[in-house]
């Protein structure tokens, strides 16, 4: 999860891509901004982590950020995860 989070902070499409599963893996992503709107990341927290079988698992996090100029935001999502081959990927999530 953190590891996802720093890559929306540095713009790394392609990690999240490739840390997605390819079950629900979009065919494109952009992480561009539209003119005057840069999202700018001021933080994550980690409210829990929660085993929900031998290789899957769901996190929940609210992040911080700020979009324009605008006053900071809170995003809270149910993010779930699989694990196949020693790795995990991110399969979807509940944003709330």
């Amino acid at each position: 999860m953190r590891s996802r989070y720093s890559a929306y902070v540095l713009g790394e499409a392609d990690y999240l891509r490739a840390s997605w599963h390819p079950s629900t893996r979009p065919a494109q992503l952009s992480l561009a901004d539209a003119p005057g709107q840069r999202t700018v990341w001021l933080g994550l927290k980690v409210e829990s982590h929660t085993v929900t079988g031998a290789d899957t698992a769901e996190v929940v996090f609210t992040a911080r950020l700020r979009v324009g100029g605008g006053s900071a935001q809170r995003m809270h999502e149910r993010s779930r995860f699989v694990r196949e081959g020693g790795h995990w990927f991110y399969v979807d999530g509940d944003v709330g």
